[in-house]
């Protein structure tokens, strides 16, 4: 979940502290900064009593508890879309990964922006595994001729086989051996899965991968476009040459 920064706002606005809100509500302060900086989602008792504190509506205050309850279909999966990944919350994939236990796949065609982003990632995804955590990685293949061709379209210094062999690198910085394998199929669209949640980028034009239309899935039903995402990366996982 990201921060709730309407929340944190409204909390100051008002001239109280976390500790003063969590009175009110009869809860724990700590419980109260959960609900700023994680994003955690109060009981319906305790949205009631922040938000008549606040003096703001509930719905402003936690936009996801309407959008839940007018969805009734597959969409109610959608968390966010974003026009370029680049508009991701900064800390996004820094919290899915900290909150995943059973399963981190990686299937961007590089991934290399997680190097980037996610401080110490190399320790943190090794842990996961050495945990019992399913952590993949699938790249784009170097050698491929669609490889060659992408970066062509791209045309940056920068290209997709230096960063697959940086991304490469960092994995094997890991205290415990992470699985990767490398195909060519998934160019053009990434998958992250974590847990129950998922990043999907779809690529446009010759943007770079941070250009990419994006969206943040959380699985609600069996057979919904999570699922279906997830079937995607498995079925290229299963075709895909081991390194």
């Amino acid at each position: 979940m990201t921060r709730n920064d309407v929340l944190g706002i409204a909390l100051r606005s008002a001239g109280m502290t976390v500790a003063d809100l969590a009175t009110k509500c009869d809860v724990d302060a700590k419980t109260v900064e959960r609900w700023i900086s994680r994003g955690r989602i109060p009981h319906p008792r305790s949205r009631m009593r922040a938000a008549g504190v606040l003096g703001k509506d509930v719905e402003v205050l936690w936009p996801e508890v309407a959008r839940r309850a007018i969805k009734i279909g597959s969409d109610r999966e959608l968390v966010g879309m974003y026009a370029r990944r680049s508009d991701l919350p900064r800390s996004l994939f820094r919290e899915l990964i900290d909150k995943a236990d059973r399963r981190l796949w990686f299937g961007g065609y590089t991934s290399y922006f997680v190097w980037l982003e996610v401080p110490n990632a190399p320790a943190t995804l090794g842990a996961k595994a050495q945990s019992g955590g399913d952590v993949r990685f699938l790249l784009g293949d170097p050698d491929s001729e669609i490889t060659t061709a992408r970066e062509g379209i791209e045309a940056t210094p920068l290209t997709l086989a230096t960063r697959i062999a940086m991304t490469q690198a960092e994995i094997a910085k890991s205290p415990a051996p992470l699985a990767v394998r490398l195909s060519d199929r998934h160019v053009a669209m990434s998958v992250w899965v974590f847990d129950d949640e998922a990043i999907v980028a779809t690529h446009i034009g010759a943007g770079l991968g941070q250009d990419s239309v994006t969206m943040h899935l959380r699985r609600r039903e069996t057979g919904g476009p999570f699922d279906r995402y997830v079937e995607h990366f498995e079925s290229l996982w299963g075709e895909a040459r081991t390194v």
